[in-house]
C-alpha cells in the first residue's frame, strides 16, 4: 500500500459527517440539506467527496440499515464522479474486536436473518457447559439470552472478516486527506507524527485485521465463544494457553490475541480514541499537531468522537481542528445532525433542520465545566450573581463557597484581597491564562461577601489535588498526558514568578483529568529570575508558545491587566516574557 491512496483531491465540494451512531432518519435529512442525496435517497452530489469520520453504529437501532445506505452511496458516487469515505471510528473497530458493550439490542434484532437456530442452540450448549451441573436451566438459558440477545450471533457472523459488514469496514482507512484536510475519528496523537500515515493506515490496520483473523480461528476452534468480551479476553485466554493441551499452531494463535489485544488502536494514544486535539489547550497540543499535519500533507483536522458540548460544529486553535460530533442520535446525545461543507476552502455548516451558519463556531472555553451547557462567561454570572453559603475554611487564605441560582449550583474558592495592596495576583493569573488561551485557570472574579473584598474562583465539586492523585495512585485515560500538562505549567509559572506552586494547588477532575491551576497569591513578584522550584526545569518553550507570548506586548499587558497589577509588576512581567523568548 501508498500513502498516496489515502490522499484525494477533490474538484468541488467536501461535506463531512461526524457520528450518527445509528441515526438513520437524522442522517438522511442531514443529507438531504446538504444536497447530497435526493428524496429517493438516491446520490445527488455529483463530484461532491462526502467523509464520514466513524461511528456509523452503536447505541441506534438503525445502524445496520445506515451502514447498508453508505455502502449504496459509495457505488452511486463512483458512478458521478464523486466519492464517499468512510474512516473508521472507535465503535467500528469495537464491533469488529468484539468489544459490544454499546450495542443496543435493537441493533442485535436487526441481524437475526442472519442467525440459524441450530448455530444459536450449538453456542448456548457451549454456554452450558461453563456452568455448574445443578444449575437451574430456565436461569442459565436467561443468562445466556442477556448476554447473546436474538440476532447476537447473526450480528458477529456479520462483522467477521469475511462476513458482509466486517469485509466492507476492514477496508477502510483510519485517515484520509481531501485537499490538505485531514479526517479522522478521534484525533490525531503523536503517533500520527511519529508514524504517519503509512503507520496509522498500514500498520493499525494489519493489528486490526490480524486480531479479528486470529480471534476467528479460536472460535471456530471452539476455544473461544463470541460472548467473550474483549476486555477479559487476555484473561480468559491466559487461563487457556496455561491449562489448555493446545497443539503449538493454536497456543501461537491464542498468545498473538493476547499481544494485538494490547496495540495503540485500542488505547487513547490511537487515533480513534484520542481526544487531546479536542480537549487539550492549543499550548500543549499544538506543535505536535502542526507536525502531524505536516507529516501527512495536511493544514487541518476535521474529527468526530468527542461531543460538542454546544451540539454546534466547533472549530479552534485558528482553525487548525474542526468538531464535528453533534450528537446526531438525539435520543441519548440530545444533539442533531450537521454537516461540515468545505468549498474553495471556505468552511460553513449545515443542520438537518435546515439551518446554515457561515462557518463552525469557536470552541467554547470551559475549565473545569466541560460538561455544563454553559461557557466562562455564563459561569461566571453564576459567581457574580448567585447565593453563597460559606462550607469550609482552611483558617487562613480561603474559603470553599457554595454558590447557586435558580438553575445552577457550584462551588467556589474565596480569597479575600489585603486591605494594603492594590494588585490581585488570583484575577491577573485568570486573565493571563485566558489571553494565553492555556485553559488552566478555572473562572475567577472579584466579589464582596460579607463586607469583604475578594476573589472567587470556580472549583469543580469532584476535584482532586495532585497530593491525593499521587497517594491513591488514581488516573484515568489522560488526553493530553500528565506531563504535557504540568510542563505546561511550570511555564506559565516561570511567567508569573509563581514561588509557591504546591500539590495541593494542582487540581483535576476525574471526568477528563485535565489539569486546573488554583491559588497564586505569591504570584507577579519583580524579580526577574525563575521561581527556585524551577531552577532546575527544562521549560518546554516550543512554537505555540512562542507565538503567544509575543502577543503580549507591553501594551497589551498594560490594557488588560493595568488595574490588577501595578507598574513594576508589570515590568518584571514584560522581562520574565522576553527572558523565556530568548530561551
Amino acid at each position: 500500500m501508498q500513502a498516496d491512496e489515502w490522499h484525494f483531491s477533490a474538484p468541488g465540494r467536501i461535506v463531512a459527517i461526524g457520528d450518527v451512531h445509528g441515526a438513520l432518519d437524522a442522517l438522511i435529512e442531514t443529507l438531504q440539506v446538504a444536497d447530497v442525496i435526493d428524496n429517493d435517497l438516491a446520490w445527488r452530489g455529483g463530484k461532491t467527496h462526502l467523509v464520514f469520520t466513524g461511528d456509523l453504529l452503536d447505541r441506534g437501532a438503525d445502524s445496520r440499515l445506515v451502514m447498508d445506505l453508505v455502502m449504496r452511496l459509495e457505488i452511486e458516487a463512483r458512478r458521478d464522479g464523486g466519492r464517499v469515505h468512510l474512516v473508521l471510528g472507535n465503535h467500528e473497530v469495537m464491533n469488529l474486536i468484539g468489544d459490544l458493550r454499546y450495542v443496543a439490542d435493537e441493533e442485535y434484532a436487526s441481524f437475526q436473518d442472519m442467525e440459524s437456530p441450530k448455530e444459536r442452540e450449538s453456542w448456548y450448549r457451549q454456554f452450558r457447559t461453563s456452568k455448574p451441573d445443578d444449575s437451574d436451566e430456565s436461569t442459565v438459558r436467561a443468562e445466556f439470552n442477556k448476554a447473546a440477545p436474538p440476532g447476537f450471533f447473526g450480528h458477529r457472523r456479520a462483522f467477521r472478516h469475511d462476513g458482509r459488514y466486517g469485509k466492507w469496514l476492514l477496508k477502510k482507512p483510519l485517515i484520509v486527506v481531501v485537499n490538505e484536510t485531514a479526517f479522522v475519528h478521534g484525533g490525531i496523537p503523536p503517533y500520527v507524527a511519529e508514524n504517519g500515515l503509512m503507520g496509522v493506515n498500514t500498520d493499525l490496520k494489519n493489528d486490526l485485521i490480524s486480531y479479528v483473523t486470529k480471534r476467528e480461528i479460536l472460535q471456530d476452534a471452539a476455544i473461544m465463544s463470541p460472548i467473550h468480551p474483549f476486555k477479559k479476553s487476555p484473561q480468559i485466554l491466559r487461563e487457556i494457553n496455561q491449562s489448555a493441551p493446545l497443539p503449538q499452531k493454536l497456543k501461537n494463535t491464542v498468545q498473538g490475541v493476547i499481544d494485538l489485544s494490547l496495540s495503540p488502536l485500542h488505547k487513547p494514544v490511537g487515533p480513534t480514541w484520542y481526544r487531546g486535539t479536542a480537549s487539550c489547550s492549543g499550548l500543549i497540543e499544538g506543535d505536535s499537531l502542526d507536525v502531524a499535519l505536516s507529516q501527512i500533507g495536511a493544514k487541518r483536522v476535521v474529527m468526530g468522537h468527542t461531543s460538542t458540548v454546544t451540539r454546534s460544529v466547533q472549530q479552534r486553535m485558528g482553525g487548525r481542528t474542526v468538531e464535528i460530533d453533534t450528537g446526531m442520535l438525539k435520543s441519548t446525545y440530545h444533539g442533531s445532525g450537521n454537516a461540515l461543507i468545505i468549498e474553495d476552502d471556505k468552511l460553513r455548516v449545515v443542520n438537518q433542520d435546515g439551518r446554515t451558519a457561515l462557518s463552525p463556531i469557536e470552541h467554547p472555553v470551559r475549565v473545569g465545566h466541560e460538561d455544563m451547557a454553559i461557557d466562562d462567561d455564563g459561569l461566571a454570572e453564576i459567581l457574580r450573581t448567585g447565593n453563597v453559603t460559606q462550607l469550609a475554611s482552611d483558617g487562613a487564605a480561603w474559603q470553599l463557597m457554595h454558590v447557586a441560582t435558580d438553575e445552577q449550583r457550584v462551588f467556589a474558592y474565596f480569597r479575600k484581597s489585603p486591605e494594603d495592596h492594590q494588585a490581585v495576583p488570583e484575577l491577573a493569573a485568570y486573565e493571563l491564562d485566558r489571553m494565553l488561551q492555556l485553559g488552566m485557570i478555572p473562572v475567577t472574579i472579584r466579589r464582596e461577601i460579607d463586607g469583604n473584598q475578594g476573589t472567587l474562583q470556580f472549583v469543580p465539586a469532584d476535584a482532586i489535588t495532585e497530593r491525593e492523585r499521587v497517594a491513591t495512585g488514581q488516573v484515568g485515560a489522560v488526553p493530553c498526558g500528565l506531563e504535557k500538562q504540568q510542563a505546561a505549567m511550570h511555564v506559565f509559572d516561570a511567567l508569573i514568578n509563581n514561588v509557591v506552586r504546591t500539590p495541593s494547588t494542582m487540581l483535576y477532575s476525574p471526568e477528563d483529568w485535565l489539569l486546573m491551576l488554583v491559588d497564586h497569591e505569591y504570584s507577579f513578584g519583580a524579580d526577574s529570575d525563575r521561581p527556585e522550584h524551577l531552577k532546575d526545569v527544562d521549560l518546554a518553550i516550543g512554537n505555540q508558545w512562542r507565538e503567544a507570548l509575543r502577543k503580549l506586548d507591553d501594551d497589551t499587558l498594560h490594557d488588560a491587566l493595568g488595574d490588577l497589577l501595578d507598574e513594576q509588576q508589570l515590568a518584571a512581567l514584560g522581562r520574565r516574557r522576553d527572558i523565556l523568548l530568548s530561551n
